[in-house]
């Protein structure tokens, strides 16, 4: 088990690098829709790759980072029914759902999607639009994305085994805190009500 934990710590850190890379890719998409804005309403002209672009970035960012949410535990959950189970029955539910909902269907999109992304690259598919881009960097980030979010999932699979054989605290708890939180705080030790 040390080894899978071993495992699962590298990949833990391989997703966080890969999510904290995706954050620039937010702005990238912000800067670009800005610019096309400006454009085409001062300029009165547009240009359908810049759009596309736009497309490939938001995709990048959804697709790249699932694995990342995965890890922070940001899923959305049902939490009015596992708020009053047990932290074991909790975990059990991950550990099924990791085995025989996100692992079918991930490698199901991951292996429909392969040969799509080869199609268009042998071919050097374009986009139908006007002055748009290859289509095959966007049909990439569906198998790759896919990829990464298996991964993660082995990941959590080895977190939450450790948690039940008692080798691990409880994988689920986060101890960090948010943006809002530290801001809070900050404000609190400015004016001296927290020291």
């Amino acid at each position: 088990m040390k080894a899978l934990l071993s495992l699962s710590r590298f990949i833990d850190r391989l997703t966080e690098g890969l999510g904290r890379l995706v954050y620039w890719l937010v702005l990238a998409a912000a800067l670009i829709s800005c610019g096309n804005a400006v454009v085409r309403y001062v300029l009165n002209t547009s240009s359908n790759a810049w759009l596309e672009l736009q497309w490939y970035l938001f995709s990048a960012i959804f697709l790249l980072c699932a694995g990342y949410a995965l890890l922070h535990n940001a899923h959305v959950r049902i939490d009015v029914i596992s708020s009053r189970l047990s932290k074991r029955a909790v975990i059990w539910i991950d550990i099924l759902g990791t085995l025989f909902f996100l692992f079918p269907m991930a490698i199901l999109i991951l292996w429909l999607s392969w040969p799509v992304f080869v199609n268009a690259y042998v071919h050097d598919e374009m986009s139908t639009n006007a002055g748009g881009l290859k289509v095959w960097p966007g049909r990439l980030l569906l198998p790759v994305g896919f990829f990464f979010l298996i991964l993660q999932g082995v990941s959590e699979l080895i977190k939450r085994v450790a948690f039940l054989m008692g080798l691990i605290p409880d994988p689920t708890e986060t101890h960090e805190i948010s943006a809002e939180e530290q801001l809070a705080l900050d404000l609190l030790k400015e004016r001296g009500e927290l020291t």
